[in-house]
C-alpha cells in the first residue's frame, strides 16, 4: 500500500507490470520482497502462494476491484480542481476500504477463524495509518482487532504489543470517545485473563463497563458483555455468589431485550409485515447463545432452590433467541425446559410468557412454509 504522499503524487500514468525496474514490491501479507503478483487487480502483491492465498480467503476477495483506483498512480492533471477531486475520490475509497476490512475481521474473529482474519486487520491498520497518520485514534480500532486475532492464536505477547499500541494512542487522546476506551479495556482485560493476572482483569473489565455504561446505558447489552467477562473471572477465582450475581445481572437484561424483539416481531407477523432483516446476525447470534448458555450451564450446577427462577429466565431468553434465529425447533426445546422450571416455583410470573412462545412455536412448525 503506498503512502499517503505517495497516493497523493500526481505523475504520468504508469502500467506497474511495463515498468518494474526500480520499483520495490511487498508481500502484502509479511512485507517481505514479493514476486508474485494478482492477475485481477495487478496491484497486489505476494512473496508466496501461501500468503495469497491466505490474503485472498482472509480479505481480498472482497476488495481486489476496490484496490485498483487506489493503488493506481494518477495521471497528471493540469488543472488543480482535478486533481482535488482525484483526491477526494481517492480518500473516499480509502475510508470505505477501511470500514470493509474491519468489517470482514471482525466477523472472523466473532466465527473464531483467527488465522483469517489477521490480512484483513493488517489492511485495516496500513489503511488507516496512510489515511490518518500514525499515531491518530482511528488506528485504535485495527490494534484491537490484531491484538484479539493473536489471542485467540494463543500469540499473547503479539497481542500485548498491538494492545499496548492502542493503550498508548488512547492515552494521547484525552478526548477519545467512551466507546473506543471501552472496547480498549474489553480487550485489555480479555488478555489478563489469558495470562492469568485475574485482579488486573477485573480491573480492566470494570473500567470497560464503566466506559460502556456511559456510552450505552447501564443496562445495555453493550454493557452486560463486561459484567458477563466480570463474572467469568470471578468463576475462575472461586467466588461463585459475586459470579451468580453478575451473571443474573446479564440474563435480566438480554431478557428485557428478547421480549421487546420478540414482541415486535410477533406484532409484525400480526400485522403481515415480512421483514427482511433478522435481528441479529450470525456473529451475534453466536455471542449472546455462548453467554446464555454458560449461565445456564452455572445455574443448572448450583443446588439452590432460589436459582431456580433464574435458570428458567435463561432458558426462556435462549427459546426466544433461538425463534429470533429461525431454529424452531431449540426455540421449543429451551422453551419446555423454561416451562418445566418455571412450574416448580408456584405463581412464577414467566410461566404465561412461556406458554404463549410454545404455543406460537408449535403452530409455526405445523404451518406450511
Amino acid at each position: 500500500m503506498p503512502s499517503k504522499h505517495q497516493a497523493s503524487r500526481e505523475t504520468s500514468t504508469i502500467n506497474p507490470l511495463a515498468n518494474s525496474k526500480g520499483v520495490k514490491r511487498l508481500c502484502e501479507v509479511c512485507q517481505k520482497a514479493a514476486h508474485l503478483q494478482c492477475t485481477k487487480c495487478c496491484v497486489t502483491f505476494y512473496c508466496d502462494t501461501e500468503h495469497q492465498r491466505a490474503d485472498w480467503v482472509g480479505i481480498h476477495e472482497r476488495i481486489c476491484q476496490l484496490l485498483v483506483p487506489i493503488r493506481t498512480p494518477p495521471p497528471l492533471y493540469s488543472l488543480l480542481s482535478d486533481r482535488d477531486a482525484r483526491r477526494a475520490q481517492t480518500l473516499l475509497k480509502q475510508e470505505q476500504l477501511i470500514e470493509i476490512s474491519r468489517e470482514v475481521a471482525q466477523s472472523k474473529l466473532s466465527e473464531g477463524k483467527y488465522q483469517e482474519a489477521l490480512p484483513a486487520a493488517r489492511l485495516s491498520l496500513r489503511c488507516a495509518m496512510d489515511v490518518y497518520g500514525p499515531s491518530a485514534v482511528q488506528l485504535v480500532p485495527a490494534y484491537l482487532l490484531l491484538g484479539e486475532a493473536n489471542m485467540g492464536l494463543g500469540s499473547l505477547p503479539q497481542a500485548e504489543e498491538y494492545l499496548s499500541q492502542a493503550e498508548w494512542t488512547v492515552m494521547k487522546k484525552p478526548d477519545c470517545g467512551q466507546a473506543v476506551r471501552h472496547q480498549l479495556h474489553r480487550s485489555l482485560g480479555r488478555l489478563h485473563t489469558a495470562k492469568g493476572n485475574l485482579e488486573a482483569a477485573l480491573l480492566s473489565f470494570a473500567n470497560d463497563v464503566y466506559y460502556a455504561s456511559e456510552e450505552y446505558g447501564l443496562h445495555s447489552t453493550v454493557t452486560c458483555s463486561g459484567y458477563f467477562l466480570m463474572a467469568n473471572v470471578f468463576v475462575k477465582q472461586g467466588k461463585m455468589p459475586i459470579a451468580h450475581s453478575l451473571y443474573s445481572e446479564v440474563a435480566s437484561t438480554w431478557h428485557s431485550h428478547l421480549t421487546k424483539q420478540f414482541e415486535s416481531h410477533t406484532d409484525d407477523a400480526h400485522k403481515s409485515i415480512v421483514s427482511s432483516e433478522a435481528p441479529f446476525d450470525k456473529a451475534q447470534q453466536a455471542e449472546v447463545e455462548h453467554m446464555l448458555t454458560t449461565i445456564l450451564d452455572a445455574g443448572e450446577k448450583d443446588s439452590r432452590q432460589e436459582d431456580t427462577a433464574q435458570t428458567a429466565l435463561v432458558a426462556h431468553c435462549l427459546a426466544m433467541l433461538w425463534y429470533l434465529g429461525g431454529d424452531r425447533l431449540k426455540a421449543l426445546g429451551f422453551g419446555s425446559r423454561a416451562l418445566q422450571l418455571s412450574k416448580l416455583e408456584p405463581n412464577h410470573n414467566l410461566t404465561e410468557p412461556i406458554q404463549d412462545l410454545l404455543q406460537l412455536v408449535q403452530k409455526r412448525t405445523h404451518t406450511p412454509q
